[in-house]
């Protein structure tokens, strides 16, 4: 008896320190995060999208007449390199939510990103790195083998550096606010408009800015802003660091998924009970992987529960079973959330494979046609994406500030509409955008084809380059609802302690649509022909290049119905909040154990329970 009374004291002895650790902890966090940390961590983000545009919406025009690329070779490796680019957050995802942390990851990758951009500077001043001029854009000299490969180094490290960063931006920066329920309801702005509004205020710098000069100054200073600019992120991000609240990551997300699979086919023999009150919980054990929400058992894929079913080889009355035997319902539940967000998730990657390649061809259309908006001035093709970019971001202010107060009277949604709704518009949008583009490239020809100008891949065609601006603005009209709900949807049904690996998601989507895209443009270029060639190599006007819009609407309809039917059955997680919990809490504890209560009036709502949680 002795005996345990001294291990009693002694157990009472350590929790007592461990909540006055937390206690001192959560003094400091208090001063931390904020919104006087958006202006430092968004500036990251703002200048890795002005970098990345400023280099990469014009690299078709340096790749085809820099670098003597024919056109299909250009845009396929401009939109493999996207590819990698969008790929690459998935591991920096996992570095992140594994064992780096948000903050390190987005340093790493700034470095790594800042390397390839002043590496790609270099190679473009230096007439080494790219063979001869050829103004007739005919029988030109294509660069050089150990000219590609500068090239491709050079897009590899800013790809891997935005592989750090995409995930991890919007991410830490929902740290540093509230974003349980009541705390978005209790705001009057959203995270996720505001974060895109900052990307696209970066992107409409770059398609004015950046442009202009690569077109009339140079490539050398073309590219130099950007490196420059990203230089200053770095700056800008590494002076906010005092101001941070820094989570810790608590192991790798794929480790816990592959724990509940393994339980659960461990189990498979195993009868789920019929009351889910019988399946093993552990509010201690999962405290550090929900610190603002607790997952709810569902009914859907109840084999999983398998994973939870408590044995008599189950040691669950430790703080550290076999998590590679018995898994709590929480992490049941992660599993479940990321298996129900993948139809949805699927249905994003069409969307994004449908304008993967046609930026490019879009920019090839506009150097063929009339572009003066005086006698000494002519607008820049690649700028063309700013009508884009100011439907987008007008768009944005419209939906929050119009939109969503109209909706809100008849849905009684805080959000107005929910995400599913609202990528559905999009879809719906952005299949509009690609008739839209088709029947434009029909009416450049018809105007070509009148002026006797279809072999002449260098005259211009007296038609308004402007024609092209509809499809622009539609397709950032699109953004505003699909793109925005898509990564809003991702943010918001994954489970807490994933959100790096969510946003990864939505990354990984543009990535896998980049690929796809570019196997449908390679596809039609080898099947197409070599007379009629739908996307010729050099002259475009005796392409059939709204036949490749057409077929790009055809599998969007096909992708909408598809999208319909997964949302229709679709089911939102369930999920209790620390304040829901901690109300419960000090409805069973009374005054009996006031350090559980502590803990979760913090006020960052974290749940810390010590041994004597209640059972």
């Amino acid at each position: 008896m002795e005996l345990l009374d001294r291990e009693n004291m002694a157990n009472v002895e350590k929790q007592e320190n461990i909540e006055a650790e937390s206690l001192i902890k959560r003094k400091k966090k208090k001063k931390l995060g904020g919104l006087k940390t958006m202006p430092f961590i968004l500036a990251n983000e703002i200048c890795d999208r002005f970098a990345h545009t400023g280099f990469h919406a014009n690299m078709i025009t340096y790749l085809t007449q820099e670098l003597n690329l024919p056109l299909v070779k250009a845009a396929n490796t401009l939109t493999n390199f996207d590819g990698a680019a969008n790929f690459a957050p998935l591991f920096g995802a996992l570095i992140s939510d594994s064992f780096a942390g948000r903050f390190s990851t987005i340093i790493a990758g700034s470095i790594i990103y800042e390397l390839g951009l002043i590496s790609l500077t270099i190679s473009v001043v230096l007439p080494r790195f790219h063979p001869p001029k050829c103004p007739t854009q005919e029988n030109c000299k294509e660069a050089s083998t150990l000219q590609i490969w500068v090239l491709y180094i050079s897009l590899l490290l800013t790809s891997l550096g935005s592989g750090c960063i995409r995930p991890c931006v919007v991410t830490f920066a929902a740290d540093q606010i509230d974003m349980t329920k009541s705390g978005v309801a209790a705001r009057s702005w959203n995270l996720f408009t505001w974060y895109y509004f900052s990307m696209g205020m970066a992107t409409l710098a770059a398609l004015t800015l950046v442009v202009y000069v690569q077109d009339n100054v140079g490539w050398g200073w073309g590219l130099a802003i950007p490196t420059i600019a990203m230089a200053l992120s770095i700056l800008a991000f590494l002076v906010g660091s005092p101001l941070y609240n820094r989570i810790k990551p608590e192991g790798s997300p794929l480790v816990r998924l592959a724990q509940v699979i393994v339980a659960a086919v461990r189990k498979r023999k195993e009868v789920v009970p019929a009351d889910p009150a019988l399946l093993y919980e552990n509010r201690e054990l999962d405290a550090a992987i929900s610190l603002n929400e607790r997952l709810l058992h569902t009914n859907q894929f109840k084999w999983f529960d398998k994973a939870a079913i408590v044995t008599g080889n189950d040691a669950t009355d430790s703080n550290t079973p076999n998590l590679w035997r018995i898994a709590t319902v929480h992490r049941v539940e992660e599993l479940k959330s990321i298996i129900r967000m993948f139809p949805i998730w699927a249905a994003g990657i069409l969307v994004f494979a449908s304008s993967s390649n046609s930026r490019s061809f879009t920019i090839q259309q506009a150097r063929t046609m009339d572009r003066h908006l005086s006698h000494s001035f002519q607008f820049p093709p690649a700028s063309l994406a700013i009508f884009g970019v100011i439907s987008l971001l007008s768009g944005l202010v419209l939906y929050e500030r119009l939109f969503v107060p109209f909706a809100r009277r008849f849905t009684r949604n805080p959000s107005g509409i929910t995400y599913l709704q609202r990528i559905g518009i999009g879809l719906v949008i952005n299949i509009l955008a690609t008739v839209v583009a088709s029947v434009v490239e029909i009416k450049r020809k018809a105007v070509a084809a009148e002026h006797n100008l279809l072999d002449d891949p260098k005259a211009i065609i007296p038609i308004s380059v402007f024609w092209l601006a509809p499809q622009f603005s539609l397709h950032g009209t699109a953004e505003v609802f699909a793109f925005v709900g898509l990564l809003e949807f991702l943010y918001d049904q994954s489970p807490e302690s994933m959100r790096s690996t969510a946003a990864a998601l939505y990354w990984i989507a543009i990535s896998v649509g980049d690929y796809v895209g570019t196997l449908i443009v390679s596809l039609i270029h080898k099947y197409s022909g070599k007379k009629s060639n739908w996307l010729p190599d050099r002259n475009l006007n005796r392409g059939r290049l709204e036949n490749y819009y057409w077929l790009v609407t055809a599998t969007q309809v096909i992708n909408l119905l598809y999208y319909v039917i997964c949302s229709w059955l679709y089911t939102y997680k369930t999920l209790e909040e620390v304040s829901e919990i901690c109300e419960e809490v000090e409805e069973l504890a009374g005054d009996k154990i006031p350090s559980i209560i502590l803990d979760c009036r913090n006020g960052h709502g974290e749940v810390e329970l010590g041994r004597n949680e209640l059972a």
